[in-house]
């Protein structure tokens, strides 16, 4: 009996450390290209050159060294960037087909604009309670959107 009380107590740890691995919003962190910076498959700039990253561009942490960055970009490719590149404002990215930047963080409030998928958004603040990110547009426009509408937050 003592056995089997240890292998459930072992298989609710394990489940439960597999629980919070597998929770997108533990521990994600996410940082955003500050110029034009160039994604190598390995850490070194004499590694092949997989694409070049435009300004503001958010991108997932995946691995952090002194010098490089392991990175994932929103559809999903990992590189590596120097990690100098990554000193820009925090921007995230319109996943959704549309997203709607409202005027307050509530979905009945008036809508300031809509941006397609792929538009870039800088990060004027933190998500409140109720899952609204404030955003600014390159053109000046803010308000609030979804945060299942964007990716990098």
């Amino acid at each position: 009996m003592l056995t089997v009380r240890r292998f459930r107590a072992g298989l609710f740890l394990a489940g439960s450390l597999l629980f919070a691995l597998a929770d997108p919003a533990s521990a994600l962190e996410y940082r955003s290209t500050g110029h034009a910076a160039v994604l190598y498959d390995a850490p070194s700039t004499a590694a092949g050159k997989l694409a070049v990253a435009g300004s503001g561009l958010p991108l997932e942490v995946v691995v952090d060294t002194a010098a490089w960055v392991k990175v994932r970009d929103y559809t999903g490719r990992l590189a590596w960037i120097e990690k100098s590149a990554l000193d820009g404002p925090r921007s995230v990215i319109v996943k959704a087909d549309t997203g709607t930047v409202r005027q307050q963080p509530r979905a009945d409030a008036p809508p300031v604009f809509r941006a397609t998928r792929g538009v870039l958004l800088d990060v004027t603040g933190k998500p409140d309670a109720t899952g609204w990110l404030p955003v600014k547009h390159a053109n000046g426009l803010t308000g609030w959107i979804l945060v299942q509408e964007v990716w990098g937050q």
